[in-house]
């Protein structure tokens, strides 16, 4: 079993930004490609970034292209997004993701294995 633990979530201003760390932690936590997905109220759950185990590989939504930087700590377990020129319409629940490595990074929420508990993000304009 994996747990994966979010944090750095906030109220921001148009144009700030905000970091979003993910721990993960199990039992044996390896060959995990990790991610972020987003959910706004009435929405469906969204992708907005994802990276390969080795950090070698990364997909992002694209509306966060040049904004959101997805990376990965030495010890591979722990994720970041960091969200730059934030918009309003990046408000909502962010989601750390986890699933086995694959070819491909994971892009939907069909392919995700584990989800932390998520973390709120308000952009006020």
């Amino acid at each position: 079993q994996v747990q994966l633990v979010e944090s750095g979530g906030g109220l921001v201003q148009t144009g700030g930004s905000l970091r979003l760390s993910c721990a993960a932690s199990g039992r044996t936590f390896s060959n995990y490609d990790m991610g972020w997905f987003r959910q706004a109220p009435g929405k469906e759950r969204e992708f907005v970034a994802s990276i390969s185990w080795y950090g070698t590989s990364t997909r992002y939504k694209d509306s966060v292209k040049g904004r959101f930087t997805i990376s990965r700590g030495n010890a591979k377990n722990t994720v970041y997004l960091q969200m730059n020129s934030l918009k309003p319409e990046d408000t909502a629940f962010y989601y750390c993701a986890a699933t086995r490595s694959s070819i491909v990074v994971p892009t939907s929420t069909q392919e995700i294995d584990f989800w932390g508990q998520g973390t709120q993000v308000t952009v006020s304009s």
